[in-house]
């Protein structure tokens, strides 16, 4: 028997904002326990207060388009309090530690190639609610963790536990 795939989960995600780093253990988490069947797919909504979050993002659009945006995300937010200091020099360096090819992801801050994406998520995620992060999106319930994430791991289970006895 094959098992339906679960309702995706969005992760909306500051990468300059220490509170998506300790969400990421969440993430982790989710994925060990769930693995392929429960979607995970990394939204962006850089926060005006974070000077190098919208470029961050747009480095791990490359990072995804290069086949390691996931370890690209993990390896940024490992070294959040670094990113105010250490600005697109740590991007791209960044990029060069896990094995990417660093100069097409300076190419792409230069260029904007990843601009409309992160536009996108943005403007999205202010009309469904997004105010802060990190925020999750699954079976068209917000939960936000910006304020605290106690508890959202198990709301977030019981929601695709919910969604599985459905199908």
């Amino acid at each position: 028997m094959i098992e339906a795939s679960l309702p995706r989960l969005e992760f909306w995600c500051d990468l300059q904002c220490p509170d998506c780093r300790t969400a990421l253990d969440d993430v982790r988490a989710l994925r060990a326990q769930y693995g392929d069947a429960l979607p995970i797919e990394l939204r962006h909504f850089p926060l005006e207060k974070h000077k190098h979050a919208y470029a961050a993002a747009e480095a791990a659009e490359e990072a995804f388009a290069q086949g390691k945006g996931w370890e690209y995300v993990e390896a940024l937010l490992a070294r959040v309090e670094e990113l105010d200091r250490g600005g697109h020099k740590l991007l791209i360096a960044l990029a060069g530690e896990i094995g990417l090819d660093a100069e097409e992801v300076e190419l792409a801050l230069i260029d904007g190639r990843h601009m409309l994406i992160v536009d996108a998520d943005q403007a999205e995620g202010k009309a469904i609610g997004v105010s802060g992060t990190p925020t999750y999106v699954i079976a068209g319930q917000r939960l936000d963790g910006g304020k605290s994430q106690d508890g959202l791991r198990e709301r977030i289970i019981k929601i695709v536990d919910e969604q599985r006895s459905e199908q």
